[in-house]
């Protein structure tokens, strides 16, 4: 299995638009490296390629992966997994709404939310929807099989209404049929739970939630599994030093962003990983 890190930031990016910061600053000085708005690329067989999630961002995203540059007529991006329909995992699907016969998985709440996009993005090119929380999972074009596992979380801003759906957000187990090797993607996570360790005590590696390194860091801290403090996802994390370990959706706030922050060096001797956009690795 090989996978792409196409973006690492929270929603918006590294450095924000709209945010004068100490390290938002920094970055468009170039003293800190940017980061586009989280989202990644996984193949089983190098040829076709399904996203998890699509950025607003994901027209250069890919433009910097050559692994899924298009040839003539032809693109290896098979398709999305949507691991909830936050704006900023699901705006680039209007990027990708020229390429016929992609198929996007999301769990049942955000199939509905996405009720007037996907009928828009189907008269572009006919798609198919499908179901991620289908009993037994599914399996993917280049021997890839995937299994999504609803963790809490609540609707987007954007949806009208209180909804009652507890199924708004999923953490994706996608395994390798080839060579049994599993990687856990849960780039949004509220809290540490015995679902999340069972899944990652079987991965070779968890991307997982970074947004924010603290708890008090932001007044939305609460909606992120913080990094430190003795609830936090690097105290699990210690008991799964067998599997590789790497942080991702990392917010504005979070000293994490500095490669020489103290928060970096508390992560890095924990074994842990901050890795750049762009990065591929193999599993």
């Amino acid at each position: 299995m090989r996978v792409v890190l196409l973006g690492t930031a929270a929603g918006g990016g590294f450095p924000r638009w709209n945010c004068a910061c100490v390290r938002c600053d920094a970055a468009r000085d170039g003293k800190l490296p940017a980061r586009g708005p989280e989202c990644a690329a996984v193949t089983g067989n190098s040829r076709d390629w399904w996203l998890i999630n699509a950025s607003p961002d994901i027209r250069a995203q890919l433009g910097g992966a050559a692994a899924l540059w298009p040839g003539p007529r032809h693109t290896p991006v098979r398709g999305v997994l949507l691991t909830d329909a936050e704006a900023d995992h699901v705006a680039g699907l209007a990027v990708l709404r020229d390429a016929a016969g992609l198929k996007t998985y999301a769990a049942p709440p955000v199939l509905a939310a996405l009720a007037p996009a996907r009928a828009g993005l189907d008269r572009h090119a006919p798609w198919e929807w499908a179901d991620s929380l289908t009993e037994g999972g599914f399996v993917l074009a280049g021997g890839l099989v995937v299994t999504a596992h609803p963790v809490p979380g609540k609707a987007p801003a954007y949806v009208p209404g209180r909804s009652m759906d507890r199924r708004w957000v999923t953490v994706y187990r996608v395994e390798d049929l080839a060579t049994g090797r599993v990687l856990v993607y849960a780039p949004r996570v509220r809290a540490w739970s015995r679902l999340l360790d069972d899944l990652v005590a079987a991965a070779d590696c968890v991307v997982l939630d970074g947004t924010h390194f603290a708890a008090d860091e932001s007044t939305d801290a609460g909606r992120h599994l913080p990094v430190c403090g003795p609830a936090g996802s690097l105290t699990a994390l210690a008991r799964h030093s067998h599997a590789r370990r790497i942080y991702t959706h990392l917010a504005d706030t979070n000293p994490l962003l500095d490669p020489a922050s103290a928060a970096r060096a508390q992560v890095a001797e924990a074994g842990v990983e901050v890795l750049p956009d762009g990065v591929e690795f193999a599993l």
